[in-house]
């Protein structure tokens, strides 16, 4: 065991107990009233049934999150993934096929383990709070879907990754990252245009007081799209939401049919306009950018340890290559995405900000977007009380007080 086995093995382990440490606290944090500020968020019989969701969905992160460790753990002790190569060199032909085996295998191996509590996720807890509306029909669907994509997508994808890393000698992460970007740049029209309506229905929003309301907002704020649509989100859950998908022509601006209901118009045109201010802040440019750069970033640090004897040692394998090394790499890179993810979900809290600013500056009344945030965070019975290490850890989206005071503090200063 040398020090590349044990940096990833205390990495794993403080991995799971921050997040441990933060979930404690966030359950600590959780009060029998609601924040005086949003005591008209939530009816008190309510605000109990959020607190109770969250400590229901809290307990089992962290239950799922020790059995992906142990599991690991376990595998990677009793030398499973030697094993696992082992069999993939029988299995394949050359390094190319018999990488696609050793990961597909893997994948494999996670996707039954995360099966069991992926139902319980949905047909017990969800169905539990209401939010569950799937059937066992329409989730075995969803699922073979989901697996058949991503072999129809994930292998062409791994086999080019794994060709360049093979033939391409010290400059074949530069290829890799071009690759790996294009493929993206391609799935971001192809999704929403060919995938996203393999799960879910997009009807075209009828001429209405809505449609008419939000092809208006567009206008008087030069905002260009394809066209507006509605998703049988309620086919499948009780959660609300709505976002854009896709570029140029194939922008879409698309609504769950439960936020259609649960909204007014006025509230619906200031969530659109909180997405219009992602866009109009590039944002959407922004986070692209910046992933293109971590994948190069990423992958440059991979190009280094491709083949590396010490990493090989560390997951006790008899044979190098380069399909593991992607594998022990990502491992590796727990310790670092420690640090990066908090720094992204900073940045992704800060242009919810953003978004929220152009959204009152471009609306009529600021009092319609926080209307529309309180009952949205009504309908998900969200936690309006985080702790702030559980925020900065886990919160993509600023919580909803910190939002609204955000919002008043803007017309205050107006």
């Amino acid at each position: 065991m040398n020090g590349i086995f044990w940096i990833i093995f205390v990495a794993l382990l403080l991995d799971y107990f921050i997040g441990l440490f933060s979930t404690i606290l966030n359950l600590r944090q959780l009060k029998s009233t609601p924040p005086d500020e949003l005591e008209d968020v939530f009816a008190i019989d309510e605000y109990s049934r959020s607190q109770e969701y969250t400590r229901v969905r809290s307990r089992f992160g962290l239950v799922s999150s020790l059995k992906g460790l142990v599991m690991l753990l376990m595998f990677w002790l009793i030398g499973g993934f030697n094993y696992v190569d082992e069999l993939s060199r029988l299995i394949g032909w050359n390094e190319i096929s018999s990488g696609v085996t050793f990961i597909g295998i893997i994948s494999v191996v996670i996707f039954i383990s995360n099966l069991p509590f992926d139902l319980y996720s949905t047909f017990v807890i969800e169905e539990r709070f209401g939010f569950n509306k799937t059937t066992y029909l329409t989730y075995v669907l969803d699922t073979l879907k989901a697996v058949l994509l991503s072999v129809v997508i994930g292998v062409p994808l791994l086999s080019g990754v794994l060709y360049f890393f093979e033939y391409m000698g010290s400059v074949a992460w530069l290829y890799v990252w071009g690759f790996v970007t294009l493929v993206s740049l391609v799935l971001s029209v192809v999704v929403p245009v060919w995938i996203m309506p393999l799960f879910n229905k997009f009807t075209l929003l009828q001429p209405g007081i809505l449609r008419e309301r939000i092809v208006e907002y567009a206008k008087n704020v030069d905002f260009k799209f394809g066209n507006i649509y509605i998703i049988d989100g309620s086919k499948r859950s009780a959660h609300s939401n709505a976002f854009f998908t896709g570029f140029g022509k194939t922008k879409r601006i698309a609504l769950f049919d439960t936020l259609v209901d649960q909204l007014s118009v006025d509230e619906i045109v200031s969530v659109i306009a909180h997405e219009v201010g992602h866009n109009k802040k590039r944002h959407v440019v922004y986070g692209l950018l910046l992933g293109i750069l971590h994948t190069g970033a990423v992958l440059f640090l991979l190009s280094l340890m491709i083949e590396n004897k010490l990493l090989f040692e560390a997951f006790f394998m008899d044979n190098t290559s380069i399909y593991a090394s992607i594998v022990f790499f990502g491992l590796l890179m727990t310790p670092i995405e420690l640090v990066i993810s908090p720094l992204m979900q900073l940045v992704s809290r800060r242009h919810e900000y953003e978004a929220d600013r152009w959204a009152v500056q471009t609306t009529v009344d600021r009092s319609v977007l926080v209307s529309g945030l309180k009952k949205l965070a009504a309908n998900n019975l969200s936690n309006l009380s985080p702790h702030p290490l559980f925020v900065v850890l886990h919160y993509s989206h600023p919580p909803l007080l910190e939002r609204i005071n955000a919002i008043e503090d803007q017309a205050d200063n107006a």
